[in-house]
């Protein structure tokens, strides 16, 4: 320990991240390891910055698995940082920077960049939303070879899809008729975690590799505005020369930094739990009809079983909560959904989207999961929402959606919102059976102990409640304003 506290170039002690998850609750624990206190650790800062770095782990347990990811984190290698003062802005004046980091090659080079220009620490941070276990593997090293001081990986699962994802899916959010906001809905929790993790390592920045032509930028900005205002926040690609990808590679080479990727993938691709988005290469032109091996959550519909499957989903006051009869917790039940729509072929959306910065765009999203539950909340809420209720919560989705796309999760309009669509959904409790067939989602059945539906007063039967005479005065008065104007216009 001696030895740690005297070569660390971090000045936060070991930290180890347990997330302890539960089905409404999502407490990220953080613990310091040792016997020194934090604000000890604080007030310390190495004087071998440049020098080679000690090894430290960090690790986070997975509720769901138990599996347990560790992240290394420091490197061994020497990595200079230049200590001259930079005129303007922020540069030379930042201890610390939290970045969200993927091991990609753009969050691998900003690495050094940070620390180049900036003269600051880096301590890289990485949320598992459900992109898979393949995109975490081997982070330590890549984050170790850039010369990050600390790697914090946090496991976002089931908070992303009880407090994101669930409440868009309850108020029926779908921006521009199709897109069902999973890059959106991913952006704002993955920020809210980059605050928290930067008050626990005490860093005063934040950054992230969005491009200046994108709606993510604008998404994990105004997270951090609302959520601590006092926090810095770097962009490089709004500020450094690197144009594009071999630049990128070059700028890697020259400062040591392993180039993660060896053949460029013709996409660009955002996963998490809920989608995967396709964008670039010939989808850049509409008219190209997507490529039969691009994607990669769903079978081409065409080649999806000959023989339909039907699944019940459960929803109590407007949320999932089974499938099949069996409960499950929120990201379980989806990554169930996933892998059985994913071999019907459903969820696939081809559109062109109109982005928060001005442009239009094309992009492809794989939802399969997603699909399916919100024709389940659409079926259920027939039968418990009345009519004029059903139609305001209508109106008030596509606002909703819209200030998801834009970044504003945490708006007060969107809160205030969501109160309102979990009072209108809390009878909306009961099951769905869906049919599944090559790319398709019917609905066959529904059911609901707060069902509006009466099968004695809507039946063609005569029944006592309902007597079809009293239609012909409702229709007289119904109508009456335009009897007027035909009357007025043929001057009767």
């Amino acid at each position: 320990m001696a030895q740690l506290k005297a070569m660390s170039s971090c000045s936060s002690p070991n930290l180890a991240f347990h997330t302890q998850i539960g089905a409404t609750e999502h407490n990220h624990k953080l613990c310091f390891l040792g016997k020194s206190s934090p604000k000890e650790f604080s007030g310390r800062r190495s004087s071998l910055v440049g020098h080679a770095i000690p090894r430290k782990i960090l690790s986070v347990a997975h509720a769901d698995n138990k599996k347990v990811i560790q992240a290394v984190l420091s490197g061994d290698r020497e990595v200079e940082i230049s200590t001259e003062k930079k005129s303007g802005g922020l540069r030379g004046k930042l201890n610390k920077v939290v970045l969200a980091y993927s091991g990609g090659l753009d969050t691998s080079v900003i690495v050094p960049w940070l620390r180049e220009n900036y003269g600051c620490e880096v301590v890289c941070f990485t949320a598992d939303v459900g992109q898979g276990i393949q995109e975490l593997e081997g982070l330590e090293q890549k984050a170790k070879a850039s010369g990050a001081c600390q790697l914090v990986v946090k496991d976002l699962k089931e908070e992303f899809v009880h407090d994101f994802i669930f409440p868009c899916l309850r108020a029926g959010a779908i921006y521009e008729r199709k897109y069902l906001l999973g890059t959106s809905m991913a952006r704002p929790v993955i920020a809210k975690a980059m605050v928290d993790v930067a008050k626990e390592v005490g860093a005063d920045a934040v950054s992230h590799g969005c491009t200046g032509k994108g709606n993510d930028q604008v998404r994990f900005e105004l997270t951090f505005f609302a959520l601590n205002p006092e926090l810095n926040v770097v962009a490089p690609w709004r500020e450094w020369d690197i144009q594009g990808r071999e630049d990128a590679i070059e700028y890697a080479k020259k400062h040591n930094v392993p180039v993660p990727v060896t053949k460029k993938s013709i996409y660009s691709r955002d996963r998490n739990l809920w989608h995967l988005s396709h964008e670039g290469d010939i989808l850049e032109d509409p008219s190209n009809e997507p490529k039969k091996d691009m994607y990669m959550m769903t079978v081409d519909p065409e080649d999806a079983p000959n023989q339909p499957e039907y699944v019940t989903i459960g929803i109590v006051s407007g949320l999932p909560v089974s499938l099949n009869g069996k409960e499950l917790s929120p990201a379980s039940l989806l990554a169930k959904l996933n892998e059985i729509g994913g071999r019907h072929g459903i969820g696939r959306v081809d559109m062109v989207e109109n982005r928060l910065v001005g442009m239009k765009s094309r992009g492809v999203y794989e939802t399969p999961g997603g699909t399916i539950l919100f024709t389940a909340m659409r079926e259920l809420e027939s039968l418990t929402i009345d009519r004029e209720t059903m139609q305001v919560k209508d109106s008030l989705a596509l606002k909703y959606a819209e200030l998801v796309y834009a970044g504003r999760w945490f708006d007060p309009l969107r809160e205030s919102m969501d109160a309102f669509m979990e009072k209108i959904t809390e009878t909306t409790t009961g099951s769905v059976t869906l049919k599944l067939y090559k790319g398709s989602v019917c609905v066959t059945g529904r059911q609901s102990p707060y069902s509006l539906y009466r099968q004695d007063i809507s039946s063609f039967e005569s029944g006592k409640i309902y007597d079809q005479a009293d239609a012909a005065g409702f229709i007289r008065l119904y109508g009456l304003p335009m009897k007027v104007r035909a009357m007025l216009e043929k001057g009767i």
